[in-house]
């Protein structure tokens, strides 16, 4: 994949941008297995989700970056310097036609990100309900304009917050109203995952209903 650009979303978080091949696809949400090739380094090949649609033109990786020598190398890409990519692998995508509530912590929003492009792009978003919540406690808001946009353009809903304790309060709002019914998506660090995970199934939400995604923060 030929390297086109990156920019920087927010404090510590990078977008970059890949050439998308005319046979290369994936389901919104999934994730690549992508390996450093104009560098040599250690642990050369990471996980990472595709953070653009299938229906777009580019690849699109947004990370949080950090001291690894694989983060470092990504910021020392230049213009068509190539990574490989793997896959795509994994099941974080939506697939069933019942009310579904996408959460979504810190960088946790790369995966609906996608989704909710595929969205747009599809215009079927009336079939079903769908609820984003984004739970940030720095308050950045990675793609904020580009969500508000989205959500205008399709009928998700939309809601921002930046306390656990808020997000517990919308979820009983949703379980009030379709009981345990819904699917949930959860992506964001694992310790986030983890705790909405748990409280889900304190309200008796069966584990079949919660797809998780956890961020490890290498």
């Amino acid at each position: 994949m030929p390297f086109i650009e990156s920019f920087q979303e927010s404090e510590g978080v990078y977008t970059f941008l890949f050439e998308k091949a005319k046979d290369v696809t994936w389901k919104a949400g999934q994730h690549g297995l992508f390996t450093i090739t104009h560098k040599k380094v250690k642990d050369h090949t990471r996980p990472f989700t595709i953070a653009s649609a299938p229906e777009e033109d580019v690849i699109q990786l947004t990370m949080k970056m950090s001291n690894s020598e694989f983060k470092k190398a990504m910021l020392a890409l230049k213009k068509g310097d190539t990574i490989k990519m793997a896959g795509p692998v994994g099941s974080f995508h939506l697939t069933e036609d019942r009310p579904t509530i996408l959460i979504a912590g810190g960088i946790g929003i790369t995966p609906f990100r996608s989704m909710l492009k595929q969205i747009e792009a599809e215009g079927k978003s009336q079939s079903k309900q769908i609820q984003f919540i984004y739970l940030d406690s720095s308050k950045s808001y990675i793609f904020q304009d580009e969500l508000d946009e989205m959500a205008k353009k399709t009928s998700v809903n939309l809601t921002y917050l930046n306390d656990r304790n808020q997000l517990n309060k919308e979820l009983d709002k949703w379980l009030s109203t379709y009981s345990n019914d819904g699917h949930f998506f959860v992506a964001g660090p694992k310790s986030m995952v983890e705790a909405t995970t748990t409280y889900l199934q304190k309200q008796n939400v069966p584990r079949r209903n919660i797809n998780k995604d956890s961020f490890w923060g290498y």
